[in-house]
């Protein structure tokens, strides 16, 4: 089953609370939420008070990816400010399966994520550990930005290494995923999809969503 968590970087920031709700209402799985340091990446997005601020307004899964230097050291307050799911780049510390540790200590979920540049072989002592992998298929920092073909490869190579060892982990793809390609990454073994402007800039967000999830 396709699961969608379409991304708060791409909403009316005027209007949180209510574009949750409509993306909600509309059948959503998830809402992703790209914390972003200026570090890490070039950018900076929001923090662990937006997430405490929706987590009261919502029961969406809340899919916290945090694109940020060092994450072990936040791991608990976005815990404890409403995150169901914490994935963090495998790029962005020394020590990834203490980073995992933490987050499971914390009881939530744990994803690890790679840039389009990292080879996937890389995630492979973390396959059946991590409860999710997310394959970045842009740079990440920017929203609105088109995928990366060469990104799919790594997607098709995670998902071969998932059923080798004959583990349920979810497999994710972040960057430039639209109604026209989005096959592309199923084809390829993804089965949560990010998607940003296609959903929260879609005329008819009910019918956008639908079309994602019943590929």
């Amino acid at each position: 089953m396709i699961k969608l968590s379409p991304s708060l970087l791409a909403s009316d920031f005027s209007q949180l609370k209510n574009e949750v709700a409509k993306i909600e209402n509309a059948g959503s799985d998830m809402l992703h939420l790209d914390v972003m340091d200026g570090n890490f990446v070039p950018n900076i997005s929001f923090g662990m008070p937006v997430i405490s601020s929706l987590r009261k307004h919502s029961n969406l899964i809340f899919d916290v990816h945090l694109m940020i230097t060092d994450p072990i050291r936040y791991i608990e307050r976005f815990a404890e400010c409403g995150a169901d799911i914490i994935t963090f780049h495998y790029e962005s510390c020394n020590d990834q399966m203490a980073v995992i540790d933490e987050i499971k200590r914390c009881g939530k979920k744990a994803g690890i994520a790679i840039k389009p540049s990292t080879p996937a072989f890389v995630l492979e002592p973390f396959i059946g550990v991590a409860d999710m992998i997310l394959v970045m298929t842009v740079e990440p920092g920017f929203g609105g930005q088109k995928l990366i073909p060469d990104t799919l490869s790594s997607v098709n190579q995670v998902y071969n290494a998932v059923q080798l060892k004959g583990v349920s982990t979810d497999i994710q793809v972040d960057g430039g995923i639209t109604p026209e390609n989005a096959h592309l990454a199923v084809e390829n073994g993804a089965n949560v999809l990010v998607a940003g402007s296609a959903v929260f800039g879609a005329a008819d967000v009910a019918a956008a969503i639908k079309q994602f999830k019943s590929l």
